[in-house]
């Protein structure tokens, strides 16, 4: 049987820090749905199609074990409709954990079918964030090598 997760985030932009937990991620399963969740609370930088795009260039090389899409509303519905039951999530400090292990209380009410594993990010990324990469990018300071080329690309266009 097939071990599929499914990452979800705003990805607004997609890090190194996202990346390197993709490719750990398929270490341990065999695919990845890489999922952009809209919520209506954030502002996003980037279009939903942006950011699908940044990512297929950014894990181009890991072929057909990732698929890119995108949902809207609950995520326990949504891994519903995907057919799997495990999510796929990153943690870089402690008001990650709380944050993460709130998220992953409340959806396990909702489903107590739903596991969700947590992966420390890369000690290179530890301080990396998208909200800070933007806000960096915005005030024209390099985030070059916090990003993928394409993306870091993509950023000086915007700013």
């Amino acid at each position: 049987m097939e071990r599929i997760a499914v990452y979800p985030g705003s990805f607004d932009p997609i890090t190194n820090g996202h990346v390197d937990l993709a490719r750990r991620g398929l270490e341990i399963f065999d695919k990845l749905i890489i999922a952009v969740a809209l919520n209506s609370e954030k502002t996003p930088l980037f279009t939903v199609e942006e950011k699908l795009d940044m990512m297929k260039q950014s894990l181009k090389d890991l072929g057909d074990r990732i698929i890119f899409d995108s949902f809207e509303g609950l995520l326990v519905d949504y891994l519903k409709k995907c057919n799997t039951n495990i999510v796929l999530r990153g943690l870089r400090a402690v008001l990650d954990f709380d944050y993460e292990f709130q998220m992953s209380l409340m959806n396990r009410k909702m489903d107590r079918g739903m596991e969700t594993v947590f992966l420390m990010t890369g000690y290179q990324w530890f301080y990396t964030s998208s909200r800070l990469i933007k806000e960096v990018a915005s005030f024209g300071g390099s985030v070059e090598g916090l990003v993928p080329d394409y993306v870091n690309k993509k950023l000086i266009k915007k700013f």
